[in-house]
């Protein structure tokens, strides 16, 4: 068997059992995927996969035991072709990030800017879901790399680093009673209020959830949404009080809203960086690291991958909730 036919396989299952759009990712055919897949079936003595009429439905025992093997030797082709790109130091490649919207939009451009400047021949993939969503990709292989958040441990499955904790900010009219209080905001005050959060608030496992039921609280989660600029702008059309991650606010924020510090209210979240475990790390990979994490240097990456226990020792820096325009806002 050859490569390309083990990656049609794998092509076929990541698509959902599509034969177009596994196609498309093996820039290949329809008709020409099809008759591939004839030969490889043909080839091996087995069917791989369940069909009904034309389409294909799932995958037959066969066909689940040989997809483990050939995700296996793709990856292993992967990391040799690793391997020797990092001996030639190759400054070249394909830099795939799965992450959150709200790292991929007030993080990661900064970053990005500076990893091009230093490595002009790296392109950059960027793609957005929730956090789940970035660990299945990086899991699967899809990406080099995932980038997302969480108030609890790190996730299973994964090598993971903190790059920095955050806290969540209020959000709300310069005029807004919230605004006015001369002294702290309490659960019981945002209580009273509509709320306006991320999607995931509404999910039974969100920490602020968690935290108004705690205290004998139901909060009012008038809206939810997945990016932040849309609940700044409900905010400002006074649909309701915002919470959102202090990753997001930004210098001209400030001049429109009202932000509260509610620190105290619910748990610390933490941005990780992840990467599959036994993957070798390219050169522009390890670069990306050191760049979202500036403490997290090429040797010390290495060091951690070798003794993953050390990573609980880390000191983890915190980030700022007053971010300045154009610059990192990462306080130690």
């Amino acid at each position: 068997m050859t490569l390309n036919q083990l990656r049609i396989i794998v092509a076929i299952v990541d698509a959902g059992f599509n034969i177009t759009h596994a196609a498309e990712r093996v820039h290949a055919t329809q008709p020409g995927l099809s008759k591939q897949l004839k030969q490889i079936e043909e080839y091996l003595g087995v069917s791989l996969f369940v069909r009904k009429g034309k389409s294909i439905q799932g995958l037959t025992p066969a066909g689940e035991g040989i997809l483990v093997h050939a995700r296996r030797i793709i990856t292993e082709v992967r990391q040799i072709r690793t391997v020797a790109a990092n001996i030639r130091l190759s400054q070249a490649g394909s830099l795939r990030v799965a992450t959150v919207y709200t790292q991929a939009r007030y993080v990661l451009p900064p970053v990005a800017a500076e990893l091009r400047n230093r490595l002009p021949d790296v392109s950059i993939d960027i793609e957005t879901g929730e956090h789940d969503e970035a660990i299945a990709r990086l899991i699967r292989g899809d990406v080099d790399v995932a980038v997302f958040s969480t108030s609890g441990a790190a996730p299973e499955g994964v090598f993971s680093i903190p790059a920095y904790h955050w806290h969540r900010v209020a959000l709300v009219p310069h005029d807004h009673p919230l605004a006015a209080l001369k002294r702290p905001i309490t659960l019981e005050d945002l209580a009273e209020h509509p709320l306006i959060s991320y999607s995931s608030s509404r999910l039974p496992t969100s920490s602020l959830l968690h935290a108004f039921t705690e205290q004998g609280l139901e909060p009012n989660v008038a809206f939810t949404a997945r990016d932040a600029d849309v609940i700044k702008a409900h905010v400002q059309a006074r649909l309701g009080v915002g919470l959102i991650a202090g990753v997001a606010v930004e210098a001209s924020d400030h001049e429109s809203l009202a932000v509260l510090d509610v620190s105290t209210l619910f748990p610390r979240c933490t941005t990780w960086i992840a990467l599959r475990r036994n993957d070798v790390v390219p050169h522009f990979v390890a670069e990306f690291i050191s760049l979202y994490a500036p403490r997290i240097t090429r040797s010390l990456l290495k060091e951690l991958r070798e003794r993953p226990a050390l990573i609980d020792n880390l000191s983890v820096p915190v980030w700022s909730t007053s971010p300045l325009p154009g610059a990192f806002a990462i306080a130690a």
